[in-house]
Protein backbone atom coordinates (compact mmCIF):
# COMPACT_ATOMS: atom_id res chain seq x y z
CA UNK A 1 0.00 0.00 0.00
CA UNK A 2 2.84 2.56 0.65
CA UNK A 3 4.24 1.81 -3.25
CA UNK A 4 0.92 3.39 -3.95
CA UNK A 5 0.94 6.55 -2.02
CA UNK A 6 4.41 6.91 -2.75
CA UNK A 7 4.12 6.72 -6.46
CA UNK A 8 0.91 8.88 -6.24
CA UNK A 9 1.68 11.61 -3.79
CA UNK A 10 4.09 13.96 -5.72
CA UNK A 11 1.12 14.14 -7.67
CA UNK A 12 -0.59 16.33 -4.83
CA UNK A 13 1.27 19.12 -6.39
CA UNK A 14 0.05 18.73 -10.01
CA UNK A 15 -3.74 20.19 -9.27
CA UNK A 16 -4.11 21.44 -13.32
CA UNK A 17 -2.46 18.51 -14.91
CA UNK A 18 -4.78 15.87 -16.11
CA UNK A 19 -2.30 12.85 -16.27
CA UNK A 20 -2.12 12.99 -12.35
CA UNK A 21 -5.33 13.86 -11.75
CA UNK A 22 -5.88 10.25 -13.74
CA UNK A 23 -3.27 8.81 -11.70
CA UNK A 24 -4.61 9.71 -8.38
CA UNK A 25 -7.92 9.05 -9.40
CA UNK A 26 -6.54 5.45 -10.43
CA UNK A 27 -5.04 4.64 -7.01
CA UNK A 28 -8.26 6.42 -5.14
CA UNK A 29 -9.87 3.58 -7.16
CA UNK A 30 -7.74 1.33 -6.62
CA UNK A 31 -7.49 2.14 -2.60
CA UNK A 32 -11.21 2.37 -2.04
CA UNK A 33 -11.67 -1.08 -3.68
CA UNK A 34 -9.26 -2.87 -1.68
CA UNK A 35 -10.23 -0.96 1.58
CA UNK A 36 -14.21 -2.28 1.25
CA UNK A 37 -12.97 -5.58 -0.13
CA UNK A 38 -14.89 -5.80 -3.38
CA UNK A 39 -15.18 -9.11 -5.19
CA UNK A 40 -14.35 -8.73 -8.89
CA UNK A 41 -17.81 -8.42 -10.29
CA UNK A 42 -18.22 -5.47 -7.44
CA UNK A 43 -15.37 -3.48 -8.80
CA UNK A 44 -16.31 -3.78 -12.17
CA UNK A 45 -19.55 -2.12 -11.85
CA UNK A 46 -18.29 0.35 -9.28
CA UNK A 47 -15.52 1.63 -11.21
CA UNK A 48 -17.51 3.67 -14.06
CA UNK A 49 -19.35 5.23 -11.08
CA UNK A 50 -16.65 5.77 -9.26
CA UNK A 51 -14.70 7.43 -11.75
CA UNK A 52 -17.70 9.78 -13.42
CA UNK A 53 -18.23 10.53 -9.30
CA UNK A 54 -14.30 11.55 -9.28
CA UNK A 55 -14.41 13.57 -12.07
CA UNK A 56 -17.26 15.58 -10.89
CA UNK A 57 -15.64 16.03 -7.58
CA UNK A 58 -12.62 17.09 -9.33
CA UNK A 59 -14.91 20.23 -11.18
CA UNK A 60 -16.78 20.87 -8.57
CA UNK A 61 -13.46 21.31 -6.74
CA UNK A 62 -12.30 23.56 -9.55
CA UNK A 63 -15.12 25.65 -9.89
CA UNK A 64 -16.01 26.47 -5.96
CA UNK A 65 -11.98 26.78 -5.28
CA UNK A 66 -12.16 30.19 -4.09
CA UNK A 67 -15.44 29.73 -1.96
CA UNK A 68 -14.31 26.72 0.85
CA UNK A 69 -17.98 26.64 2.51
CA UNK A 70 -20.12 26.68 -1.07
CA UNK A 71 -17.33 24.53 -2.40
CA UNK A 72 -18.13 21.98 0.77
CA UNK A 73 -21.36 22.58 -0.08
CA UNK A 74 -21.75 21.35 -2.89
CA UNK A 75 -19.35 17.96 -2.50
CA UNK A 76 -21.91 17.37 0.34
CA UNK A 77 -24.42 17.51 -2.61
CA UNK A 78 -22.36 15.43 -4.95
CA UNK A 79 -21.75 12.91 -2.77
CA UNK A 80 -25.26 12.77 -1.72
CA UNK A 81 -26.23 12.14 -5.22
CA UNK A 82 -23.91 9.23 -5.39
CA UNK A 83 -24.91 7.54 -1.96
CA UNK A 84 -27.77 6.20 -3.10
CA UNK A 85 -25.55 4.61 -6.52
CA UNK A 86 -22.46 3.27 -4.40
CA UNK A 87 -25.77 1.57 -1.75
CA UNK A 88 -27.54 -0.01 -4.61
CA UNK A 89 -24.21 -1.59 -5.83
CA UNK A 90 -22.34 -2.50 -2.39
CA UNK A 91 -25.14 -2.34 0.25
CA UNK A 92 -25.96 -0.13 3.04
CA UNK A 93 -22.78 -0.19 4.99
CA UNK A 94 -19.74 -0.40 2.21
CA UNK A 95 -21.74 2.09 0.20
CA UNK A 96 -22.05 4.43 2.95
CA UNK A 97 -18.18 3.90 3.83
CA UNK A 98 -17.00 5.26 -0.18
CA UNK A 99 -16.64 8.53 0.73
CA UNK A 100 -15.02 8.33 4.24
CA UNK A 101 -12.48 5.81 2.44
CA UNK A 102 -11.90 8.64 0.03
CA UNK A 103 -10.89 11.04 3.00
CA UNK A 104 -8.60 8.39 4.24
CA UNK A 105 -6.76 8.54 0.98
CA UNK A 106 -6.75 11.83 0.81
CA UNK A 107 -5.26 12.67 4.01
CA UNK A 108 -2.74 9.71 4.11
CA UNK A 109 -1.54 10.86 0.61
CA UNK A 110 -1.03 14.37 2.11
CA UNK A 111 0.96 13.07 5.12
CA UNK A 112 3.46 11.10 2.99
CA UNK A 113 3.62 14.09 0.72
CA UNK A 114 4.61 16.41 3.76
CA UNK A 115 6.55 13.96 4.74
CA UNK A 116 8.90 13.83 1.78
CA UNK A 117 9.05 17.48 2.00
CA UNK A 118 10.07 17.60 5.49
CA UNK A 119 12.78 15.06 4.50
CA UNK A 120 13.74 17.19 1.28
CA UNK A 121 12.62 20.49 2.09
CA UNK A 122 14.59 21.99 -0.74
CA UNK A 123 13.83 20.38 -3.74
CA UNK A 124 12.90 22.13 -7.61
CA UNK A 125 9.79 22.23 -8.48
CA UNK A 126 8.78 22.15 -12.14
CA UNK A 127 5.96 24.10 -13.20
CA UNK A 128 4.90 25.87 -16.26
CA UNK A 129 8.77 24.45 -17.55
CA UNK A 130 10.15 26.78 -15.01
CA UNK A 131 11.92 25.70 -12.01
CA UNK A 132 11.13 26.95 -8.52
CA UNK A 133 12.69 26.35 -5.32
CA UNK A 134 10.84 25.43 -2.44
Amino acid sequence: MSLIFLTASPLLAQDDDDDGNEKIRDKMNEYIQKRLNLTNDEAKKFSPVFLKYFKEWRQTFRQYKDDALLRRQKVVELQLSYRTQFRDMLGEQRGNQVFARQDDFIRELKSLRRERQQSNPIRPLRRGGSIILR
